[in-house]
């Protein structure tokens, strides 16, 4: 194959050249240290400034409740540990499920080590949590629910809104994960109910090592980083101006193409299904349709070794990702396909699929066409 095909969107984006003006600009022009009171600092901070009230209006909230992170990573874990250890670990409880991102479920598993009560709600077989579970988990201590808004892996929509609403009743805060919804559906934090809110840059065309944490105004988190007043004291250090630079135009990017990309992708997606489906009865597509994000395909070849099937794709020159990006070097069975209770074989001959605006139909046949020459080679039983 003479040009290579990206299809791994879910694990990163590559920079929009509309997202690389604003990084170059703040690279070569507003280069100063948004702290400083010359200048140089003061245009930094300008942009700086532009680019919180971008993120801000690309999620419906106020300049002042956006804190810049490192990426959805720090931004989940300040979001469990900024809350929970605001208590003494025997009175504050946690509510997350069992397919949350690992920066979610790692930072659950330490905190329940420091004492703390943690519960992991489940899903069902299409990946989705059941609001009634998380209601009847609630308790007097319960501090925090935690539920992503879109899976990483295989692209389950959660009814957030409606989770949202239930922690509200019973006064208890909610977070939501909403990196790998913000590209393709309307993300509002006042719809959705959120006291907090994480978001990464790189899934949406925008440059790696910058996320943002929304933070109602009037709730209380403990930092994690010290040294310094920047972010609202939350994340002390000086800021990654270059990197709020790409978030805060990554955001308007895909405000703008949201709508016409979200009908693209849908019609892309079911293109695709169809032709794997094609394959015969041994290949499933995993979850419903109707609670699936557009921009990603779960797909088991039962039978086969997916590990195989990857490498011989990458040899065709055709990127796909066996699971989640931060669990491709992991030995262990997806938690996420594990958690949806589908059985062992089909679990370990499963590949994620995940589509992204450059993707075209000629991409999604080349994909086809190396799947019709490489699922004999792979098939161990």
């Amino acid at each position: 194959m003479s040009s290579r095909i990206y299809l791994d969107y879910c694990a990163t984006t590559p920079i929009h050249p509309d997202v690389r003006k604003q990084i170059l600009r703040a690279l070569d022009v507003d280069f100063g240290n948004p702290s400083s009171m010359h200048w140089a600092g003061m245009d930094s901070k300008q942009l700086m400034s532009q680019a919180r009230a971008d993120v801000a209006e690309g999620i419906g909230c106020h300049p002042d409740e956006i804190t810049f992170t490192s990426g959805a990573t720090e931004s989940d874990n300040l979001a469990l540990f900024g809350t929970l250890r605001l208590f003494p670990s025997e009175k504050a409880h946690l509510i997350t499920s069992a397919i949350e991102h690992h920066a979610v479920l790692h930072a659950a598993h330490l905190l329940e080590q420091d004492g703390y009560a943690v519960t992991y709600v489940p899903v069902d077989g299409h990946g989705v949590v059941d609001p009634d579970d998380i209601r009847r988990a609630i308790c007097p201590n319960t501090r925090l629910i935690s539920i992503m808004s879109v899976n990483n892996e295989v692209g389950s929509i959660q009814p957030v809104a409606e989770i949202g609403k239930i922690a509200r009743e019973h006064d208890v805060h909610f977070h939501t994960d909403a990196v790998q919804s913000i590209g393709l559906f309307n993300v509002n934090v006042d719809e959705l109910n959120a006291d907090l809110l994480s978001l990464s840059a790189h899934k949406i065309y925008g440059s790696k090592g910058i996320g943002t944490l929304y933070v109602r105004s009037g709730s209380n988190l403990s930092p994690m980083i010290f040294g310094g007043p920047q972010e609202h004291s939350l994340r002390a250090g000086t800021e990654n101006v270059p990197g709020i630079a790409s978030l805060g135009a990554a955001i308007n990017l895909v405000r703008e193409h949201r709508g016409e990309e979200r009908a693209r992708l849908s019609d892309l997606r079911k293109y695709l299904v169809n032709g794997l489906q094609a394959f015969g009865p041994n290949v499933s597509v995993n979850g419903a349709e109707e609670t699936t994000a557009p921009h990603i395909v779960s797909v088991s070849f039962t039978g086969a070794d997916a590990e195989m099937m990857q490498i011989l794709l990458n040899h065709a020159g055709i990127a796909v990702s066996l699971g989640s990006a931060c669990n491709s070097k992991s030995l262990e069975p997806s938690h996420v396909l594990t958690a949806m209770h589908l059985p062992q074989e089909q679990i370990e001959s499963t590949l994620r699929i995940s589509l992204g605006m450059p993707t075209t139909h000629e991409e999604i046949d080349l994909l086809l066409d190396a799947i019709t020459r490489i699922l004999p080679r792979v098939i161990v039983r």
